[in-house]
């Protein structure tokens, strides 16, 4: 959780595992003529995730918890040892404690947090902190939660979480002054899915001290770089995540819970018929991770982002969004917020959704618009490029290459 900036001491180069991860993915495989830079909406699949579930769909596809038969049992076996998986990858202390509630993603698992578990803990002239300018399912819940409560009578003040001007990091010295004695939670996020900045979660917590619930959207690190829910650095109650952003299949994520500060965590209600095929997908998708190694894949795809925003910010014609003293590679970065594999920007001549379209005619698959950021409107449309693994040294300096003619 260092602020930090790991940055190459040399022009990197594709090395031996990154080439033979990259050729684990079929589709980019089948397209080398394709740059694909958006993983953070969602990312590609290897072989073994696309395997995992074809097995299981051709050996023992059944429903989970209803049956006595070895197909039901070897399903319901698979959906409690992913628990159990999810657990281990987040390098759970007390694995007995916690809980792990599977949803279709990162949205819907905000969402059962805020109706299922906030809404009974919170009482007339509580607080809670959220944050407005990160993505809006991680602002919507809350506020979602606010108005329940106000129908049962029940007031509670919804402050936002103060951010740094310009640099799309929390302001923990402001946040010092936003807690107060009624703070009862605080929804933030680990990865900045516009700035590509890693928040600093350690210091909402020192800012709020023992007692205050934290719930996290991880929909831009789980898959992207190691989380230790172990580390005091990380000692938050919730961690929300998407499948799908973590090389699983769409509609699978999880809600994993501590269960140490307020009430055990429950979804309210019957919860139906589990998506048994996107958690087969998850559980191998996770194994996959951990063999390649969650820090091989972060620092790489810093690498990447570096080198990108190091060029990038020598063009006159571009503006970088986020922390501006980590855009060079060759800076003294000790104060800098630490980017992570996503790159934002916009050219101050053409329009960002234009700079889309542009950009793929030239191969690159990047996204273009207003990134679903509370507040946000076409007007605030930028380019976003989001790097995975499977990406290289060669598609950055081509994207450069592009960029830098219509500068």
């Amino acid at each position: 959780m260092s602020p930090t900036v790991p940055l190459p001491s040399a022009e990197p180069e594709n090395p031996l595992w990154q080439q033979e991860a990259r050729r684990q993915f079929p589709i980019v495989i089948a397209h080398p003529e394709l740059a694909y830079l958006d993983s953070a909406a969602t990312s590609q699949k290897p072989r073994a995730v696309l395997e995992a579930v074809q097995t299981y769909l051709t050996t023992s596809n059944a429903n989970a918890g209803r049956g006595t038969y070895p197909w039901a049992n070897r399903t319901t076996e698979l959906v409690e040892s992913t628990r159990d998986r999810i657990k281990e990858f987040l390098h759970d202390p007390e694995p007995d404690r916690s809980g792990v509630h599977f949803t279709s993603g990162t949205t819907e698992g905000l969402r059962t947090v805020a109706r299922d578990w906030l809404v009974p803990c919170l009482a007339d002239g509580d607080e809670i902190l959220v944050p407005y300018g990160d993505h809006r399912a991680n602002l919507d819940p809350w506020i979602e939660a606010r108005r329940l409560l106000a129908e049962r009578g029940v007031q509670v003040r919804v402050q936002a979480l103060p951010y740094q001007t310009g640099s799309g990091d929390y302001d923990h010295r402001a946040l010092d002054r936003a807690v107060g004695p009624r703070t009862r939670f605080v929804a933030a996020t680990h990865v900045h899915h516009v700035y590509g900045g890693d928040m600093n979660v350690h210091r909402i917590r020192e800012a709020v001290g023992p007692d205050v619930a934290i719930c996290l959207d991880a929909a831009q690190s789980i898959g992207h770089l190691p989380v230790h829910v172990d580390d005091p650095s990380l000692d938050v109650d919730f961690v929300v995540f998407s499948g799908h952003k973590a090389m699983a299949l769409p509609g699978s994520g999880a809600i994993w819970a501590r269960n140490a500060r307020g009430p055990e965590f429950r979804p309210d209600g019957w919860q139906g018929t589990p998506n048994t095929t996107g958690i087969v997908s998850l559980k191998a998708a996770l194994d996959w991770l951990d063999t390649v190694g969650p820090e091989r894949v972060a620092h790489w795809t810093t690498l990447l982002a570096t080198r990108l925003t190091d060029r990038l910010g020598r063009l006159g014609s571009y503006e970088v969004l986020g922390c501006q003293a980590s855009l060079s590679a060759d800076s003294t970065l000790a104060a800098a917020q630490r980017r992570r594999g996503i790159v934002t920007f916009r050219h101050h001549d053409i329009p960002s959704d234009d700079l889309g379209f542009i950009l793929f005619s030239h191969g690159f698959m990047v996204r273009a618009d207003n990134l679903c950021q509370a507040g946000a409107d076409a007007r605030d449309a930028s380019v976003r490029v989001s790097l995975h693994v499977y990406n290289t040294v060669e598609e950055i300096d081509r994207l450069l290459s592009v960029l830098a003619s219509l500068a």
